[in-house]
């Protein structure tokens, strides 16, 4: 069986408000459900994973009842760091299930069914798989002692979610004790020595942190 654990753990605080940013409406349901909606609808079969802070919970309930929400899924208490909160997440996963297991921003919502399915099926091939975009901008350098340089976008790629991973590789990788160093959950499983393949993501994959980016995801939502 093959599980999605959605990430929401977020305070919004970037946005300037006091709702977090997962439960801001776009196209007039909260983020969340449409980040949900759009794993459901690559495969109605797949485990969904939601993790919260626990004092957010019932807000999401609620929201569901009012929304007349009903893609099923389970519902996990996030951490104090995203480490421990998609550990919370994994631990809703059964430890003798086979397949792979994804780990998604729940402030990712336009998703596109092609990446998830990139990613899904090169976790199954490699073990483990991440989206990328190239970087379009001019990169600078700027640490060290030098005033800055710049240095070859070529050399880099943007990151996105969903980060998937065979289902053992995440349960020895999140066994681990917290480090600085897990910016992600790739750079968890990375710290085995585990090479994670990079595959083709989506340009409206955008993580929503602040209020342009809530602009960009109406204009996205009028769009479609």
């Amino acid at each position: 069986m093959d599980h999605i654990i959605i990430v929401a753990g977020g305070k919004g605080t970037r946005m300037g408000g006091d709702l977090p940013k997962q439960f801001l409406p776009i196209g007039g349901r909260p983020v969340l459900m449409h980040t949900i909606k759009k794993f459901h609808d690559y495969n109605p079969k797949l485990h969904i994973i939601v993790v919260l802070p626990h004092d957010q919970q019932a807000f999401w309930r609620q929201l569901c009842n009012e929304q007349g929400f009903t893609i099923e899924h389970d519902i996990a208490d996030g951490g104090a760091s995203r480490f421990e909160s998609s550990r919370n997440g994994l631990a809703l996963v059964p430890d003798d299930e086979e397949g792979v297991v994804g780990f998604h921003d729940g402030v990712r919502p336009f998703v596109s069914a092609e990446t998830i399915d990139r990613c899904f099926e090169a976790a199954r091939e490699d073990y483990a798989a991440l989206p990328v975009m190239p970087v379009t901008d001019t990169l600078r350098f700027t640490g060290g002692s030098s005033a800055g340089r710049n240095v070859p976008r070529s050399d880099y790629r943007i990151v996105q979610t969903p980060q998937v991973f065979d289902i053992a590789l995440a349960k020895q990788a999140f066994r681990q004790p917290y480090r600085d160093a897990f910016t992600d959950d790739a750079s968890v499983v990375e710290s085995l020595g585990c090479q994670v393949r990079m595959v083709e993501g989506n340009r409206e994959n955008i993580k929503l942190t602040t209020p342009f980016d809530l602009q960009l995801a109406d204009f996205i939502i009028k769009q479609r």
